[in-house]
């Protein structure tokens, strides 16, 4: 009787521990196959038809490319404070294994989050620190820049052009000389006045320094924003508009928007999360460009000769071929006239990701 209770007790520990175990392989192979998550963060709403829509069309795209491989959180409208710091220990907590910051005042805190989850990978956009887990991206913006430059200081009747400028930082400094260099190489004697916002995003301030420019005479506006305030101020008045980020002429409907220099973020996000899937994830510092697919020109409008807009498909060409690029030559400084690169010189990406002056022909100040 004992020996049968001893045998019955036997059979039911090994069928428990083998459940155990079936149970044990069961966890791991849900938890194998569940999608890893991914979080995203956005300064604003992505309805805002400028940075943040482009940055979640990239996030779209993504979305697309792995289908249920992955799963994404948002989180958009936030401060580039401490409270970002907190949006992304929430997305930690949630599950996280990839974070997606995409402005540039995110970085430092960012990287204070990098620094105390290091099972986390980190991508920022726009910046310029790094840590193991904490990779930094952007874009050559500066050459899309340069066309629309040539192309507003073709249909410039003035020459004098003006610029929505954010904050006085090497990417937007850069941005504005390439511009300013593409409007001089079509006619010399144009001008680029600069106000500041001192904000990426805010709807009426942007508005506000385009009304100010126009009030100026300026006849294209520009700009470094989030937002089409800008260039709907200018339309507005009957002036020419140059877009940024997204498709600004298909999105207002005016041929008055003249072009858009414009992102291509999935193209970043689609390697960076695939490298994190697969195990060969590392940090980095990148840059991308034309041969990237990183960035490009919208349609540009029908308002601009057929003749010149040849002219700027054969100049996209020089630079996507590496014949020719925008900071290549003599450069003055907007202040003084003082030599900033002798002819035949050509800047290097140091110089330029640490840019802070103006190029001659800028009206305004970097200080």
């Amino acid at each position: 009787m004992k020996k049968g209770i001893v045998l019955s007790l036997m059979v039911l520990l090994v069928s428990s521990l083998a459940f155990a175990q079936g149970a044990k392989e069961a966890d791991t192979t849900a938890k194998a196959n569940a999608p890893m998550k991914v979080g995203v963060i956005y300064i604003s709403a992505p309805g805002d038809m400028g940075y943040s829509y482009m940055h979640d069309q990239g996030t779209k795209a993504m979305e697309k490319y792995f289908g249920d491989k992955i799963q994404v959180i948002r989180m958009e409208g936030v401060e580039e404070n401490e409270n970002s710091e907190r949006a992304m220990e929430s997305l930690i907590d949630e599950g996280c294994k990839v974070i997606f910051a995409n402005s540039y005042n995110y970085q430092e805190y960012m990287l204070n989050v990098a620094k105390a989850h290091p099972d986390v990978y980190f991508e920022h956009c726009s910046g310029y620190l790094s840590n193991a887990n904490m990779s930094n991206y952007f874009g050559r913006m500066y050459q899309m820049r340069y066309l629309a430059g040539m192309i507003a200081g073709k249909m410039s009747p003035t020459g004098k052009l003006g610029y929505v400028g954010a904050f006085n930082t090497p990417e937007v400094v850069r941005g504005i000389n390439a511009y300013t260099l593409g409007a001089r190489a079509v006619n010399p004697n144009a001008t680029v006045t600069v106000v500041w916002t001192n904000t990426w995003y805010d709807p009426s301030l942007e508005r506000q320094g385009a009304v100010a420019l126009l009030d100026q005479g300026c006849d294209v506006i520009a700009q470094h924003q989030d937002t089409t305030e800008p260039a709907k101020a200018a339309i507005e008045r009957g002036k020419y508009a140059v877009g940024y980020n997204a498709d600004f002429r298909s999105m207002i409907g005016d041929d008055r928007i003249l072009v858009s220099p414009m992102w291509n973020w999935g193209n970043y996000m689609i390697p960076a999360v695939e490298s994190a899937l697969n195990g060969t994830w590392k940090s980095q510092s990148y840059w991308g460009g034309l041969d990237d697919e990183m960035i490009h020109l919208s349609e540009i409008s029908p308002l601009v000769p057929a003749d010149f807009q040849k002219l700027i498909v054969a100049k996209e060409a020089e630079i996507k071929n590496g014949t020719f690029d925008v900071f290549w030559g003599e450069l003055k400084d907007n202040q003084t006239g003082a030599l900033r690169q002798k002819a035949g010189e050509k800047m290097d990406d140091g110089a330029m990701l640490t840019m802070d002056w103006f190029v001659e022909g800028v009206i305004g100040s970097v200080k």
